[in-house]
């Protein structure tokens, strides 16, 4: 796997030595971690360490938007980080317009201001792990850097189609958990990020046009959940993503199924080691390109090896954040058949946003077509992923129009976005006990051994239901959770001096083995900071009389 830059990990263990050293869960030391943290894992284009993406094996490579003047200043850049500064081949209008398989090398999109990543390989700017990240930089006074993470968002949208999975090249075909607008809203919110409101008006002029069109993304027939009204994830790419190194992973998983058949969906097809020229373009239908692809031609085991429709699925995976579960079938290789609960809910919430923005901004007619929109989702939402039976909601595979077997934690979503009814609320909070452990919110109750099912829990997912279930009255039981998951930081950081990437829920602590996926429990950690400092505040305002 992919290994933590060496500056990156120098620094971290020099600034956080001492706490690798304390006995006994501290807050006061996890918040001074994070205070630190955010320097640490802040980048900007004339650093040259944020050039750097463990994730692929080249030189690296700035690609600057082709509607963009090439200036003098990124030329130094260039020059002084001693990498390649090209322009992209053509504009992008939307996500998947162009296709980086054909870039002569991948990497580092363009951003104009300084933005926190992840941390570890993570080197670059999510789609979704930046708005738990401006959640913690507003709520940690540094609304400024919050307010510069949304520009390079709305610079991604004018300027690459979209808010990107992240910003490098091989994520020119997707894009993650549509958050955008509550970004917006975070930064619009938060009493230091203007001079005066005016100045606020005119950002929000600016900023609303773009999410418009990020919101567009979504409504693309190719993001449409068949004839539900709802949508789904999808990549406009094909085949093994770009930044997968080698077949191994996709090996594992043709040897997985070989050994479950019974919980094969149909991914596996017979075919050979080395095609000839004639099998090799049937593949190209059927799963992928032997020729074009180094991994592709290598994923190949036992006489078997994925279709195409699998293929589109593990891309889908990847633009909904969930890399990997079991949820969405095995090695959710069906993540694309699904209406899922988490996208919707985000997609109502954006709808809410983007009529407030409008009504804020005198678009009056806009503001009503999105209430309309919101109203409808709400409705399609109660159709097909509102189940009263087992008083949850749950991900609806429109394909073969069945929900999904087991209970993810997603069913919280909808009382984060303010979906829900009183009632439906009422019966999502009683079904606490399906996912509360010891360390917080587990993500499901199926131990698959991938990192996104039981019994590891997240900081984004634990703050959506904790948030969720704050909004709609359940003070003492976000209270409860919250509390749990913060004290899961706390000791973790108190055992080994560092904030993790996941948790294990059954343990309360970082001892998290992953068998599907990669196996690494990345340090830094950006969303994990983020959600600690918003778990704290609310946690701290519940105690106040």
């Amino acid at each position: 796997m992919p290994t933590l830059p060496h500056a990156t990990a120098l620094c971290l263990s020099l600034v956080f030595a001492l706490g690798a050293n304390a006995a006994e869960p501290d807050p006061a030391k996890t918040r001074a971690y994070i205070d630190q943290a955010w320097t640490t894992l802040t980048r900007s284009i004339d650093d040259c360490s944020s050039l750097h993406d463990d994730k692929v094996e080249t030189r690296p490579v700035l690609y600057l938007p082709a509607d963009l003047t090439r200036t003098a200043d990124i030329d130094a850049i260039g020059k002084r980080c001693n990498v390649d500064v090209r322009v992209l081949p053509q504009t992008v209008r939307q996500i998947g317009e162009l296709d980086p398989s054909r870039l002569p090398q991948q990497g580092l999109l363009y951003l104009p201001k300084p933005y926190v990543v992840p941390g570890g390989f993570f080197n670059e700017m999510y789609g979704w792990d930046s708005y738990f990240i401006v959640l913690g930089l507003v709520a940690d006074k540094r609304e400024r850097l919050a307010r510069d993470m949304v520009d390079n968002f709305l610079f991604e949208v004018e300027h690459y189609g979209g808010v990107l999975n992240a910003n490098r090249t091989y994520y020119l075909t997707r894009s993650q958990p549509p958050f955008l607008g509550e970004m917006i809203r975070e930064v619009l919110d938060a009493p230091d990020s203007f001079a005066d409101p005016r100045d606020a008006d005119a950002w929000l002029a600016h900023a609303y046009p773009l999410a418009l069109r990020d919101y567009a993304v979504w409504n693309r027939p190719d993001h449409q959940a068949g004839d539900t009204g709802l949508a789904r994830y999808f990549d406009y790419g094909a085949g093994p993503v770009l930044e997968m190194r080698d077949a191994k992973y996709l090996r594992g998983v043709i040897e997985w199924l070989l050994a479950h058949p019974k919980q094969d969906p149909g991914y596996l097809l017979e075919a050979s080691e080395h095609p000839d020229d004639a099998e090799a373009q049937r593949l190209k239908t059927t799963s992928c390109d032997v020729r074009a692809s180094e991994v592709c031609a290598q994923a190949w085991a036992k006489g078997r090896r994925l279709g195409a429709d699998y293929y589109l699925g593990d891309r889908a995976m990847r633009e909904s954040g969930f890399d990997i579960n079991f949820h969405f079938g095995p090695f959710a290789g069906s993540t694309h058949h699904y209406a899922p609960v988490c996208l919707n809910s985000l997609l109502y919430r954006y709808e809410i946003a983007l009529r407030d923005f409008a009504l804020r901004l005198g678009e009056k007619e806009d503001a009503q077509g999105f209430a309309e929109a919101a109203a409808a989702r709400k409705k399609a939402m109660d159709k097909y992923l509102w189940q009263p039976g087992p008083g949850m909601y749950q991900d609806y595979d429109f394909v073969s129009g069945k929900s999904a077997p087991d209970p993810y934690i997603t069913t919280f979503y909808p009382l984060w976005a303010g979906a829900a009814s009183p009632q439906q609320a009422q019966a999502v909070r009683e079904k606490l006990p399906l996912f509360e452990r010891k360390g917080g919110l587990a993500m499901s109750a199926n131990e698959s051994g991938a990192q996104w099912d039981a019994p590891f829990g997240w900081a984004p997912t634990n703050w959506l239901a904790v948030a969720g279930l704050d909004a709609y009255g359940f003070h003492q039981d976000a209270k409860r959770v919250g509390g749990k998951f913060a004290a899961t930081i706390d000791r973790s950081l108190a055992d080994d001096g560092t904030i993790r990437e996941k948790y294990n829920m059954v343990s309360g602590n970082a001892d998290v083995k992953v068998s599907a996926g990669y196996s690494e429990n990345v340090i830094g950690f950006g969303w994990s900071n983020g959600v600690y400092l918003k778990l704290r505040d609310l946690i701290s305002d519940k105690e106040t009389p």
